[in-house]
């Protein structure tokens, strides 16, 4: 599994369902310099955990938005089934109601770039992946800065569904970072104390 953190996070431009429409040229790159991005892949549209994810994402979206962040979410399906599953009901197995972009990585570049496809997989001389059982993301989520760098990256397994506090956490700690200059210790939180990175600023943090 590669470490992508400190490193460019790969562009892409793709297919992606933006508010219940398909949109044909989908970048990452078109939020270089103007907002942070939350990134998270999914195995597969119409299962079990994976709708809980995103409308967790979804309720928490003014969360996000309100710290500049654009939430992008992204699997292996096509975008005619994330058009599709946009506009099932919740209660019929849907997730109608997302708004943020669900991109579509059917030829598993995507995917293959972020490290995160399940099956064993190589790329043969013509550039074309090659892959043995099934092919589908990992739960990986990656927090990009504004320019373009990714800051941190989880990956779960497919049964084991991830948090929308922690990642809106890992956005609080990034910013305060940049605001401040502050390093933020285990379990920090918004609004708690920071430290500075010197051995001064650590024995004042312990000693409060």
């Amino acid at each position: 599994m590669s470490v992508l953190v400190g490193k460019k996070a790969p562009d892409f431009n793709a297919q992606a369902v933006v508010k219940g429409n398909i949109v044909e040229h989908f970048s990452l790159s078109q939020f270089h310099g103007e907002k942070y991005v939350v990134l998270f892949f999914y195995p597969k549209d119409f299962t079990f955990v994976c709708p809980t994810e995103l409308i967790a994402f979804q309720d928490a979206l003014g969360q996000f938005e309100e710290r500049d962040v654009q939430v992008i979410g992204a699997s292996t399906d096509t975008e005619f089934s994330h058009w599709a599953w946009v506009n099932t009901a919740r209660d019929k197995g849907g997730i109608e109601g997302v708004e943020y972009p669900l991109v579509a990585d059917t030829n598993k570049t995507i995917s293959s770039a972020y490290d995160v496809l399940t099956a064993d997989y190589d790329v043969d001389i013509d550039g074309n992946l090659v892959t043995s059982g099934e092919c589908v993301a990992y739960r990986g989520l990656f927090l990009i800065d504004k320019e373009g760098i990714v800051r941190h990256q989880i990956v779960n397994d497919l049964p084991l569904g991830r948090s929308i506090d922690e990642a809106i956490r890992m956005v609080d700690a990034l910013q305060h970072f940049e605001q401040y200059g502050e390093v933020c210790p285990m379990n920090w939180s918004k609004g708690k104390d920071a430290m500075t990175a010197s051995h001064e600023g650590v024995a004042t943090y312990l000693s409060k």
